[in-house]
């Protein structure tokens, strides 16, 4: 796994009325700080990426659909330097993937529907 990046697996908690299921708190292990809140969609078979972030860590959660996450290490002094790792996050898989600064990462929308994210980065957009 690239040095940094962590996996939370998330809870579905349902019951007669729905279901919920908690993605980030304060008090978790891999929080940091809040910096805002997202939600992003992918079209079936289409990619989003490259992004990578100087400053921010991203926390994705698939909500909607499933996707795939490629992340690729570009960090020189990383001892995971040019790893790629690939995660399958949504529906069927419900975890919460923490991407650190200068991990670049992109999704591509598998499946026949639209494949939403949520994400929770530690920095508001600039």
């Amino acid at each position: 796994m690239i040095e940094g990046v962590k996996i939370k697996q998330l809870k579905v908690i349902a019951d007669e009325h729905g279901y919920l299921m908690e993605m980030l708190r304060c008090d978790d292990e891999i929080f940091e700080q809040f910096g805002q809140m997202y939600l992003t969609a992918c079209y079936p078979g289409v990619v989003k990426g490259w992004h990578y972030h100087y400053k921010q860590t991203d926390h994705f959660v698939g909500v909607r659909g499933m996707s795939k996450v490629v992340l690729y290490d570009s960090r020189k002094n990383s001892p995971t330097y040019k790893e790629i790792n690939e995660y399958f996050i949504g529906e069927k898989n419900p975890i919460l993937l923490k991407i650190p600064p200068f991990v670049m990462h992109g999704f591509k929308g598998i499946g026949t529907e639209i494949a939403c994210i949520i994400n929770c980065p530690t920095l508001p957009y600039n």
